[in-house]
């Protein structure tokens, strides 16, 4: 169009909208029927099969009567948009089996929860932060910060607050990495 318009040169005009010159040249393939038959088939394929791949869909066309290998049913399966649907993880059921008492407190100290936070310093050394909460009041009884927490500290911090509220029924902890 633009060749004809504006009487530029093919080459100019490709690059005006950015397509490759050898586009132009080639023609346009031409659709057989048996091609037109095989992609059928393989669209019937996939309807009748959505979680059977082109693998199958090449021994599928085979057993029909096509003489096809299997790069070219790969390409024409592709070509039509099929795909196999992806498998969703299934994710175990959080918080339906349990008690009632773990998840939500109905007074003060019977769920803490513990969280650590990372942060790092204007020199670039790493901080770390330990938050205890407890879930019914949302009160922060201990934030301990230090370079570096190991699990006796937080036991020593836990035990500190356990001594002036006493001890909860249940710790909430998430599965980080520390």
């Amino acid at each position: 169009m633009l060749m004809e318009r504006f009487g530029v040169s093919q080459r100019r005009a490709c690059r005006v909208i950015g397509q490759n010159r050898t586009t132009q040249r080639t023609p346009e393939p031409v659709v057989t029927d048996e091609e037109e038959q095989l992609r059928a088939c393989l669209r019937d394929f996939a309807r009748a099969h959505p979680r059977w791949g082109w693998r199958r869909a090449t021994d599928h066309a085979r057993n029909e009567g096509f003489l096809v290998n299997r790069k070219r049913v790969q390409r024409l399966w592709r070509d039509e948009g099929l795909r196999v649907p992806r498998r969703r993880r299934k994710r175990p059921p959080r918080g339906t089996s349990n008690g009632v008492g773990a998840f939500c407190p109905i007074q003060p100290n019977v769920l803490w929860a513990l969280d650590f936070q990372f942060d790092q310093t204007n020199d670039g050394r790493p901080l770390k932060l330990l938050n205890v909460i407890d879930e019914y009041t949302r009160e922060c009884p201990a934030i301990k910060i230090e370079r570096s927490l190991n699990a006796d500290d937080v036991v020593d911090c836990l035990d500190r607050i356990a001594m002036v509220r006493g001890y909860p029924a249940y710790l909430r902890m998430d599965n980080g990495p520390e």
